[in-house]
């Protein structure tokens, strides 16, 4: 009987075959995975991995945070940013996303310079290693790109050394017609090098040039590159922009088959080295297709959601949950292995691709105007036909929850906490921005300084400013940031709210958003309501067919519920979850 480590290899083997089948490469596959497993640090004594396991729980809460999101005078960032976490969120928040926290050149990070090591205006990596000793560090892996001043690229344009060859390039007149592409500049950055011009493939940015998976040394890099973040304490993986990673002219060049295999191959040598690591995929891509990196359930561990943050956004700027209720009726069970990644805001923008085909073109737009009314601004993509279409919204979660479609209004809090409440409780992990716990609003400064949209949800708080802030009682920022906490505190103590416990849609109507969770152990079960209108509503408890010899409780209010045959009313945006027991 083969050995882990022949299993292993064989498996590497097998999926090399489906990425190189139609490349002549100058080694064996068989070495070539050799070679791989011990850029991975793996030998005969590595041990089996046992597929379909959840490395995850209801404790699991993931902050998503730039590493200067808070900036202090005479410290490093990161060590700010760990002291505040630990200050305001070390009951709730067991997980931290650190954004691109190496050196970079443009996009807030994610224009690479060096791998290897920390931007030194953050911090080193002993700051790192610090934070990843008290929660699980998700560290982001820019695979698809780097900077166009990184040590590669440099030796690309100069025609020697390593990077020499790193860079995918095509004839200047390649069918390029069909590429799926999220920006609007140029695809191509022409490059002189010693052997003439080159045209760069640049699928972000000509700053941002993108790497040839076709020579197997650049797959070699990003191992070296997987292992030394393993060796500092990363353990979830945030695969960057993943989508676009395989190139074949005449296609999209977007979720090609080998774009899967790659992902399939580097599960299997990361979990070989980290059982309990977790790979996430970054694809902000229409739904079906964003499936598609389940795999079967040996992709990605996770994707995000991003469905997610424009349905529900809909949902409670329109007052109806039509669109979200279809979505979530037509979501698969995530299989033991994997899960979502739940999350409404991010250093992103709302993307508005992933509700392609769910909501209708006017409604999109009717949205669109909306948050255009709250501050916010809309970036565009050229699609097929070369028009413009609305691609992205950039706005602060709390100011796109400012009012209605009908205008502003007085419900912004309720509204922002209603959002969190549901999101907090669907299945997956909750992944939650630092500027949502902290009721942040849009920063007009910022998109003046970078004249990037985005800069308008970047915020970077100075430190005494933000105390200042969550000591005034006549600002929001304190009582969202104890809001959010007490929801986390009560999320991470339910079974029922284990990223893969059973999930049903209720059918309560389209003025309430109702589902029901529940634990894998049956023995638990919370019915999870929200009135998303304006408007208070009574919700008959008949319609849950709530079981009538269990105790009931409201976990939000702590409130028992001993009469089933009554109507409870919920205010505007009330978020009830109703469970057969406390909890743990």
């Amino acid at each position: 009987m083969a050995t882990p480590y022949e299993q292993l290899l064989g498996k590497l083997t097998q999926q090399l075959d489906v990425i190189y089948k139609d490349i002549n490469l100058q080694q064996t596959i068989e070495k070539l995975a050799q070679q791989l497993a011990l850029l991975m640090n793996l030998h005969d004594d590595c041990s089996a991995v046992t597929p379909f396991t959840n490395q995850w729980s209801e404790e699991d809460v993931i902050l998503i945070t730039y590493g200067d999101s808070i900036v202090k005078d005479d410290e490093v960032p990161l060590k700010t940013l760990r002291r505040f976490i630990n200050a305001n969120m070390n009951e709730t928040v067991n997980s931290v996303h650190i954004l691109p926290f190496f050196p970079y050149s443009s996009d807030d990070g994610f224009s690479i310079i060096d791998y290897s090591t920390v931007n030194q205006s953050l911090g080193d990596w002993e700051d790192v290693k610090a934070i990843a000793k008290e929660r699980h560090l998700m560290s982001d892996l820019v695979i698809n790109h780097c900077s166009s001043r990184s040590f590669w690229f440099e030796n690309f344009i100069k025609g020697e050394g390593e990077g020499h060859d790193f860079f995918f390039t095509a004839p200047a007149d390649t069918d390029t017609s069909d590429v799926v592409r999220p920006r609007t500049s140029p695809l191509f950055r022409e490059v002189n090098t010693p052997s003439g011009e080159q045209s760069v493939w640049c699928t972000f940015s000509h700053d941002q040039v993108d790497f040839d998976f076709r020579n197997p040394e650049v797959l070699k890099a990003f191992v070296i590159i997987i292992r030394q973040y393993l060796d500092m304490g990363v353990k979830i993986f945030r695969f960057d922009a993943i989508a676009f990673l395989w190139k074949i002219a005449g296609t999209s060049c977007i979720n090609l088959p080998e774009t899967h295999e790659v992902v399939r191959l580097l599960r299997t040598l990361i979990e070989h080295a980290k059982h309990d690591a977790i790979i996430i995929t970054e694809t902000n891509i229409p739904n079906p297709q964003n499936l598609t990196y389940f795999g079967n359930a040996n992709e990605a561990h996770a994707i995000y959601n991003f469905s997610l943050p424009p349905l529900l956004i809909n949902t409670l700027l329109t007052g109806n949950c039509l669109y979200l209720k279809r979505w979530l009726m037509s979501m698969p069970p995530a299989q033991d292995g994997t899960t979502y990644f739940n999350f409404i805001a991010s250093h992103d923008g709302v993307g508005l691709r992933p509700v392609e085909g769910l909501l209708s073109d006017e409604e999109t737009n009717a949205l669109v105007k909306t948050i255009e009314g709250f501050g916010g601004k809309i970036s565009c993509r050229t699609t097929e036909d070369g028009t413009q279409k609305p691609y992205e919204m950039n706005i602060s979660l709390f100011d796109a929850m400012q009012g209605t479609t009908e205008g502003k209004d007085e419900f912004n809090m309720v509204r922002f906490v209603c959002a969190h409440a549901i999101m907090f409780a669907l299945e997956g992990i909750p992944g939650i921005y630092i500027h949502s716990m902290l009721g942040t609003q849009n920063d007009y400064k910022k998109i003046e300084d970078t004249g990037s949209n985005r800069s308008i949800n970047r915020h970077r708080w100075k430190d005494d400013l933000l105390v200042d802030a969550l000591q005034d009682d006549t600002k929001h920022h304190a009582n969202v940031l104890a809001t959010l906490n007490k929801l986390l505190a009560i999320r991470i103590k339910q079974p029922a709210f284990h990223p893969n416990a059973t999930q049903f849609t209720l059918h309560l109507g389209l003025q309430f958003f109702g589902f029901w969770r529940q634990s894998q152990d049956r023995k638990q079960s919370i019915f999870c309501i929200s009135n998303v209108t304006d408007k208070p509503l009574s919700l008959p408890l008949s319609e849950l067919n709530l079981i009538v010899n269990n105790s009931w409780y409201e976990l939000i209010s702590g409130e028992e519920i001993t009469d089933l045959t009554q109507e409870i009313e919920l205010a505007p945006y009330q978020s009830v979850w109703i469970a057969n027991t406390r909890g743990k």
